[in-house]
This record gives C-alpha cells, structure tokens and sequence, in this order.
C-alpha cells in the first residue's frame, strides 16, 4: 500500500486460512524518492503529459513494490511460488466518484512480470462502476480482525485523509471518510520546517488553536454531507487552505496553523464519530497519523468516554493495517467474494472488485 500520505510504500506478507482471523507473518516498508513523491502530487491537478508523466511513475512505482516483496520474501524465508498473490492498490491520483471515476497509478502486468506472483489491482473501480464512492473499501477487513461481540467498536484508519469504520454490536458495518488526516500537516511542515511531517506533533503542540481559522475550516460543505462520502486531494488541498488563510484579517504564524490544521483533523474526526456512532465504546486508531501524539491527546480530550488504543494493541501494528487490508481484499477477488460493502460505499450491492495479472 501507498496511500495519499505519499511517504511510501508499506507491505506485509500476510496469512489468511479460511475462516481463521488473518495474521501479519512479515512487514517491509520503503521511503518514495523525493521525485516520485512530488511528481505524484503534481499528478493530482491538470498539467503538461500527464499520460507519458504518469505512466513513467507508474513503472517507478512499481519498481517500489518489487522492493518491498522481495524484503519480505527475503525476511520470512518464503519463495514467490507459495504467495497466492499479490494486493497492489496503486496510488491515488484523482478520486472523483461524482463524475464516475477513480484513478489510481499502477503497472500490475509489469508488478507480476518482475515478481512472478499473480497480482490483484485496480480495486475502486468496479464499486465507482456500480454507483459506489470507491472508498473506504477497509471496513470489511477492519470488521473482520477487529469486531468485539456486542461492543459499537469504530476503527479509525489515519492516514494522509482520514476514514472510520463503525462495527456495530449488531453487526451492521458502516464507514466514511471524515476529511484531512494528515496531508495538510505534512504539507505545512515541509514548507515551514523543512521536514516531511511533524514528528509526534511536537511542534503543532506548542501553537495555539485559531479559532476563527478553525471555524472557517469546519465549514467546508463536505463537513455536514451525509454519507457515503469519501474525499482526497481533489477537495482538500494547499490551495483550499490557503483560501481561509487569506480571508483573516491578522497574519498567523505558521505554528498556529499547524495547530488549527491539527485541531482541524481532531474535530472533524471526532464529531463525525459521534454523529454517526453515539454509542462508540472504543475507538481503535491505525495508519501513520497514530504516531502522531499531539493528534491522539487532541482526539482523546474530545472523545472523553470512548477508549482510544492502538490497533498494536488488537494485533496488527498501525502501519501494517492498510497493506494488509489490500492484501485481504485481494484474497476475496481470487476467491470470487464481494470486498465491497455497499452500506459503507453506496454502491447498487457487493460486487467482486479488483483485475487479476496471473503470474
């Protein structure tokens, strides 16, 4: 997996026998070159040759996966021909289910040609297809290896935006995207400190919260839209932010931004889990932004009654749940099972996702 954090790739080797809950047997993780990161942001708006533009990181990309495979069949001791297959989402470019597509940059033909392993791909697409959102195509995963039996459970996954999965007691699985996880924070680290992100929101706990920037932020109509919703770059973005910066009469200093934008991620998160999961009990949180503890204190002080952990304290570190999602879901594609859950996306009923590259 490499999500819209852009930092890089994460990859697990994962163990899922039948009706046995799936284990993380290796994780391997490798940092995107500064060109491909930024190449890949560029590809989020219009801009000269895109199609050559994005077929050469494609290949980058790629080159990326194989890496990280390879670590992993390296560190478990495992050959290529036991691995059923490989779950390659690829990385989001464009994501606008309101006109009917998603985009995703990948080369699954050249993935199963470097590797020899069969490799599952293009996952949205079929759920956008059936008048689905794409995304977030997690929750039936996170039900699977987090549910507690007559407990509301929500599953928080932080990434570069952020999404919830509610687990109902009843069995009932809902999930949205809430808006900004960490792209926005990381966006205005590296302008100001020079660094890819604040590391444990260090520097955002020492500004303080604009409330008027706040309250501007909060506004945005996506906010208050029902689900199923999900959003990325296309909605939130540099200039998005700095649209609300230029309407305050009184320059801020960069370090209250980051505070806001922090504050932005908590609140949005938070007020969303109680509108749609009054009853939340626990609140399991993955993705890189749980190693953000300025977020998580942020979190908790609005969350007062809920339980806040970590998914490494439910069995799969917080890096590794996404990568193993895909790798979940790509076992369903072979297998001929939905990985959709239209409750959660929107989409006319389950439907199989995903292409397959034999190897």
């Amino acid at each position: 997996m490499s999500g819209t954090s852009l930092d890089g790739v994460d990859g697990v080797l994962l163990e899922s026998p039948g009706d046995a809950q799936p284990k993380v047997q290796a994780h391997a993780a490798l940092a995107f070159p500064a060109g491909l990161r930024e190449e890949c942001l560029a590809l989020n708006a219009a801009g000269f040759d895109e199609l050559h533009r994005s077929a050469l990181a494609a290949r980058q990309l790629v080159d990326l996966y194989a890496e990280v495979i390879a670590a992993l069949l390296h560190a478990s001791g495992v050959r290529a021909s036991s691995v059923r297959a490989i779950g390659a989402h690829g990385q989001t470019v464009r994501h606008r289910p309101d006109l009917g597509y998603t985009v995703q940059i990948n080369a699954p033909a050249l993935l199963a040609e470097r590797c020899g392993i069969t490799v599952v791909a293009d996952f949205r697409s079929r759920d956008v297809a059936a008048g689905g959102q794409g995304a977030p195509l997690v929750p039936a995963f996170h039900r699977a290896v987090f549910a507690m039996p007559g407990v509301d459970v929500a599953v928080l996954n932080l990434g570069g935006f952020a999404n919830l999965s509610l687990l109902f007691a009843d069995g009932r699985t809902s999930g949205f995207d809430t808006g900004p996880g960490n792209a926005l924070l990381d966006h205005w680290a590296q302008r100001h400190l020079g660094q890819p992100y604040d590391a444990q929101g260090e520097w955002a706990a020492g500004g303080v919260v604009q409330a008027d920037l706040l309250a501007q932020f909060l506004a945005d109509p996506y906010f208050s839209r029902p689900a199923p919703k999900s959003t990325g770059r296309d909605d939130f973005h540099p200039a998005w932010m700095e649209r609300h910066l230029r309407t305050l009469k009184a320059s801020l200093s960069p370090q209250d931004v980051q505070a806001t934008l922090a504050a932005l991620t908590a609140h949005s998160v938070a007020q969303a889990l109680l509108r749609a999961m009054p009853g939340v009990c626990n609140l399991v949180v993955c993705g890189g932004g749980a190693r953000n503890t300025d977020l998580l204190s942020r979190l908790q002080q609005m969350l007062p009654n809920v339980t806040c952990l970590l998914s490494d304290d439910r069995g799969i570190p917080a890096e590794q749940v996404e990568a193993a999602a895909f790798a979940w879901l790509s076992q369903q594609t072979l297998l001929g099972l939905p990985g959709n859950l239209p409750s959660v996306t929107g989409a006319a009923g389950p439907r199989v996702l995903g292409a397959i590259y034999p190897a």
